[in-house]
């Protein structure tokens, strides 16, 4: 999962590279102001001024202007030039002051109407600065200096619409130059409009190959638009051209992590803190990089840091909190714990939605994280792609969006779901937008699909135009919050339903999301106005489960596992962020009752199991009674979980295709019922199995079963036998049956919506069989 959004992230520059105006005897819109003067004494005297002028001898060339101007008082560029030498000094009401003098000479002057108005922008008296500059390019409307000039200082008052109108004004009489080509490329990609401005910028290069701040706003624009690789190519050309171009490098890791080349995105950030440690942005990029990278334990003194300099830093105090857990450092995880909830409740950004399931079991927390996150993140498109037509198919046309069509948790429960589709009746479709990583899994299921569409290097804007072009009927998410989804592609609204499933289990708190798919055991009737979402409740769990999956023949020897032979073995392969000092407890308490017993825990990283055998040393138990085991292929994953007798549910966040991993395998799962979504789903996975006496409705319920079940080997081989029937015969394994439940989903909002009416939720009423 990500920890900023984690496109979070990663940081965006508000402005991608600002342009500032340069000392004004160096400015180009001074160079018009330096006029020849006539062929007289005064006009000598002037050229002899400006040319000491120029060499920075400011004594000689003020003693040389004001003995012209002991001559003629009203001598025109003594005056302006003066007032540019007090500009120089940094005597800005002076300098206003001289040049005001020499406009009332000439008030149509264009270079020192420009002087001025840069002069009271400085002094942030911008209105007047603008009407200045204004009447300047009246004056001369194909001064590329003065139009520059205006234009960044629209810019730099976020007036993005004004300063492309001027920019373009100016370009139709002067259309090579490449400061405005540039300027006009910066207001369009601060307006979004990422392709054009990359033309801009394009333009601004063919003529000024070697421009860096064309070069690194267009790299800003390649990232937008999910074109990293170009991106990183623009920004090592600045680099090349200045090595110490910090925000350049910063850039070049955020599009460096987007292609997922982590290692090197770390270099870039590592290299921007040396030269300066409190660049916010480079902190929590770092954080958020190494997160990635599973160095948790790394990333906790980075987001430390990144929060004492600047304590409201977005997601960041989330973040630090996921770290945490992940590493199972619980120091002081109940103040951080409450702190994020806190914080939340102010409307502050303290948490990406994920993390934050586990900081707040309660749904309206969650729906006030998800809401926020999503405007600030994943904003609905202004300009929505769908707007209204309905689409006469012959048959319902169905996109699933993922990064997840590979190895992963996502595709083992789904790829049975794919092939199942009824192919009379469903037309399927794989938006892809994670790695093209080959393998057996790939390769299934890009043969499931009608049509497997790869936009990993399109934006989401791209993306869904090309779901727009095939008009696709039911737009289905898979990832929601999770890490590296996208939900921006269904905030371009490119389909007339859209649906978000199983990836993340809450709501999106997107309005641009129609349905969410679930169950009764999921959610209450009372829990309704905590979704955004409307719901549509499957029959019997709302989790689909490949019945293909398979398990290897080999099973390893509690030896070759590293279990001891002859005693109990607890079992609790979730993610170890899901462990809680509450639920440890009792796990601890657990394995003092039943003697010789042993904990079997899934080893995510090394500070998770140093620290909980740390934990568990202090609350007595030795710590080699945590067994640690390693990730394997899941075939060998699946197998080697018979060897254990309990599986232990965790709280407030349950095992999800982890508990389907262990139900599968022939474990028994001991849950217990949370109060949201992601912590009941257990309970309904146990439910449509046929095992509803494993659920509890408390953790010390949930404690007493776990003792009995584990004092009493006849009860438990009982269950062990019912869980072997009943995987066969019971609904949770039956992907047929599942698939046609959630096509009957699919035709009800299909034909809602071709009937015109709005998104209602509905429950699917079962087979008979």
């Amino acid at each position: 999962m990500p920890l900023t959004k984690l496109l979070s992230a990663f940081a965006k520059r508000k402005s991608p590279h600002p342009i500032t105006s340069s000392a004004l005897s160096a400015h180009s819109a001074q160079k018009t102001a330096f006029m020849p003067a006539k062929a007289s004494d005064i006009g000598s005297k002037l050229l002899d001024a400006v040319a000491l002028h120029k060499q920075g001898q400011l004594a000689r060339a003020e003693a040389a202007y004001q003995e012209i101007l002991q001559a003629q008082p009203r001598h025109f560029d003594a005056l302006h030039y003066l007032g540019l030498m007090a500009l120089q000094r940094g005597k800005t009401e002076e300098g206003i002051a001289l040049i005001g003098q020499a406009l009332e000479i000439d008030a149509k002057h264009p270079a020192a109407l420009g002087n001025l108005a840069m002069a009271l922008r400085q002094l942030g008296r911008h209105e007047e600065a603008l009407a200045h500059y204004r009447r300047a390019l009246d004056i001369k409307p194909d001064s590329a200096d003065i139009g520059y000039n205006f234009v960044n200082t629209l810019l730099n008052l976020q007036r993005h619409e004004e300063a492309l109108d001027i920019c373009s004004r100016t370009l139709r009489l002067i259309p090579n130059a490449a400061p405005l080509l540039q300027q006009r490329g910066t207001a369009l990609l601060l307006l979004r409009r990422y392709e054009e401005s990359i033309a801009d910028f394009d333009r601004a290069l063919a003529l000024q190959p070697d421009y860096p701040e064309a070069l690194a706003n267009r790299g800003v624009a390649l990232t937008a638009i999910n074109r990293n690789a170009d991106a990183v190519a623009s920004y090592t050309r600045v680099l090349q051209l200045n090595a110490n171009d910090v925000e350049a490098r910063y850039n070049r890791g955020i599009s460096l992590a987007k292609l997922g080349r982590l290692a090197e995105a770390l270099i870039d950030y590592e290299q921007v803190l040396q030269g300066k440690p409190d660049h916010l942005g480079a902190l929590n990029n770092l954080g958020t990089a190494l997160s990635a990278l599973g160095r948790f334990e790394a990333a906790i003194p980075v987001y430390k840091k990144l929060l004492a300099l600047a304590p409201d830093y977005d997601y960041a105090p989330g973040n630090l909190f996921a770290c945490q857990l992940y590493c199972c450092d619980w120091s002081d995880y109940e103040k951080s714990r409450q702190a994020v909830v806190e914080m939340n409740r102010q409307g502050r950004k303290a948490a990406v939605p994920f993390p934050f399931l586990n900081a707040s079991e309660s749904p309206a927390d969650q729906l006030a994280c998800a809401r926020a996150f999503v405007a600030h993140t994943f904003p609905a498109s202004s300009h929505p792609l769908w707007t209204g037509r309905r689409y006469q198919h012959e048959k319902i046309r169905v996109a699933y969006l993922s990064a997840d069509f590979q190895e992963h948790a996502t595709a083992h429960l789904m790829a049975g779901l794919f092939e199942a589709h009824d192919r009379q009746r469903f037309e399927t479709i794989a938006i892809s937008y994670g790695p093209d990583a080959r393998g057996g899994m790939r390769e299934r299921l890009q043969s499931a699909f009608d049509r497997f569409i790869d936009v990993r290097e399109k934006s989401d804007l791209e993306a869904a135009r090309i779901m727009q072009a095939l008009e696709v009927d039911i737009a289905v998410d898979l990832k929601g919050f999770t890490e590296n989804s996208r939900l921006g592609i269904l905030a371009h609204r490119p389909s007339p339903v859209q649906v978000s499933y199983l990836g993340y289990p809450g709501t999106t708190g997107a309005d641009y999301v129609d349905y969410a798919i679930c169950d009764k055991h999921l959610v209450s009737e009372g829990e309704l106005g905590s979704f955004s979402e409307q719901l549509v409740f499957l029959p019997d769990s709302y989790q689909v489960n490949d019945s293909k999956r398979p398990i290897s023949a080999q099973v390893p020897t509690r030896a070759e596992a590293g279990l001891p032979e002859k005693t109990f073995v607890f079992c609790s392969f979730n993610n170890n962020y899901k462990i809680t000092p509450a639920v440890f407890d009792i796990w601890m308490r657990l394995l003092h009752q039943i003697a010789g017993s042993v904990l079997w825990l899934y080893e995510g990283n090394a500070a998770a199991a140093a620290n909980l055998r740390r934990e568990a040393q202090a609350r007595g138990i030795a710590p080699e009674q945590l067994v640690f085991a390693p990730r394997l292929p899941q075939a060998e994953h699946l197998a080697r979980q018979q060897l254990a007798d309990l599986f232990l549910d965790t709280l407030p966040v349950n095992a999800h295709t982890t508990a389907s991993d262990a139900l599968w395998a022939g474990l028994p799962v001991l849950t217990c019922t949370g109060q949201a979504f992601a912590g009941r789903v257990a309970t309904s996975l146990l439910h449509a199995v046929g095992l509803p006496e494993l659920v509890t409705q408390s953790l010390d319920e949930y404690e007493a079963l776990a003792l009995r079940l584990a004092s009493m080997p006849a009860e438990l081989a009982r269950i062990k036998a019912k869980l072997a029937h009943n995987r066969s015969t019971y609904p949770l394994f039956n992907t047929v049956r599942f698939c046609r439940h959630l096509e009957a989903a699919y035709v009800e909002m299909w034909e809602r919506s071709q009937r015109g009416e709005a998104p209602a939720g509905f429950s699917v009423p079962a087979m008979l069989h």
